[in-house]
């Protein structure tokens, strides 16, 4: 009996996660692949810089690894900018001896010079692919510069990375087979992705379970005529049973990943698309225009916990965080809102 496998197009739900041993790691990949790869996808980059700027809170770098060029942004954390603060004021030399002060400001400098790098200097970059301003981009949630004078570190990456596509990346995650050989968790991942092409295919803003419950009738086994015919009554559930279940648990999974919601929980079943719920971005949206006037969010935006607690307040007690960060992904992709740190975020 061979294990099901999930199709290597197929991003597998959010609930076999933890049993994919890549989808937690940092993927060793090629620029040309990351380009037309799944966003929040977790990389690590090694390539040469071939555009920089600076600004007052973050780098931002070009990489090219030989195969494309990506968009690096490399936040300044606070402790950096206060220390960019700090080494422009004198110390005072000592009269010989070792000098604390002074050693510590050369440390500072040695880190610093390690985050601020020319053209032509070798940067390796690990975070998330986000999507800003219609393209993809790195936002780095470590990076370096790689001193690599004779090319040892580049070559060593060069025959690596292959080997791991061959190895682990190139290779569909397998599945432990259940005592009828198949899994029920693969026909769960193909009822939640029947349900996610019928919203893009009709741009569905909201949806009630009968209007999309009978689009899995097909992902439920039957029994010829001929062999219930011959065979005596089994205990279990119905076909229709099996179909409402189905549904469920394709519809908590879209939940959890925040694709729908429920405005108002009320015996009405009513659910919102959370992509298609233009009153929801507009809520969002204004909530961050608004609160960034605050002198307190001024500087920084606002945190995504602040943006969660607003959104309750004022627009439904039922959005989730999940379905927030889908909320404000869409809003940076078209430039209405932007990260400014590390789930801060401001309008421009």
């Amino acid at each position: 009996m061979q294990a099901p496998t999930m199709d290597q197009a197929e991003e597998p739900p959010s609930m076999l996660w933890g049993l994919d041993p890549i989808f937690s790691a940092f993927a060793r990949l090629y620029v040309r692949d990351i380009l037309q790869m799944t966003e929040s996808t977790q990389v690590d980059v090694l390539g040469t810089v071939v555009y920089q700027r600076e600004r007052e809170d973050f780098f931002c770098y070009g990489v090219d690894d030989g195969t494309g060029v990506i968009n690096c942004l490399c936040w300044k954390n606070d402790l950096f900018k206060e220390e960019e603060n700090s080494l422009n004021s004198g110390v005072k030399p000592s009269d010989g001896g070792f000098n604390p002060v002074s050693e510590l400001k050369k440390l500072r400098q040695a880190q610093q010079s390690r985050c601020r790098l020319e053209i032509g200097e070798l940067l390796r970059v690990r975070g998330p692919v986000k999507t800003s301003r219609q393209q993809r981009e790195i936002m780095a949630n470590c990076f370096y510069k790689v001193n690599d004078p004779v090319m040892a570190v580049q070559i060593a990456w060069m025959m690596e990375v292959p080997q791991l596509y061959r190895q682990c990346y190139d290779k569909p995650l397998q599945l432990q087979p259940t005592a009828t050989g198949e899994s029920a968790v693969s026909s769960i991942g193909k009822a939640t992705n029947i349900i996610k092409d019928f919203f893009k295919q009709k741009s569905v803003s909201r949806f009630r379970p009968y209007d999309v419950q009978d689009l899995l009738q097909p992902l439920i086994p039957r029994q010829p005529q001929t062999a219930l015919a011959e065979q005596e009554p089994v205990a279990g559930p119905s076909a229709c049973q099996q179909l409402r279940q189905l549904f469920k648990e394709a519809l908590k999974i879209l939940q959890d990943e925040g694709i729908v919601y429920r405005k108002v929980k009320s015996q009405d079943e009513l659910y919102h698309v959370t992509a298609q719920d233009k009153d929801l971005l507009i809520a969002v949206k204004d909530i961050i225009r608004e609160d960034c006037k605050r002198e307190k969010y001024a500087e920084k935006g606002c945190h995504i916990l602040h943006i969660l607690s607003a959104v309750r307040q004022r627009y439904s007690l039922n959005v989730s965080r999940a379905a927030l960060e889908l909320v404000l992904k869409s809003l940076e992709c078209n430039s209405d809102v932007v990260s400014t740190s590390d789930s801060h975020y401001t309008v421009f």
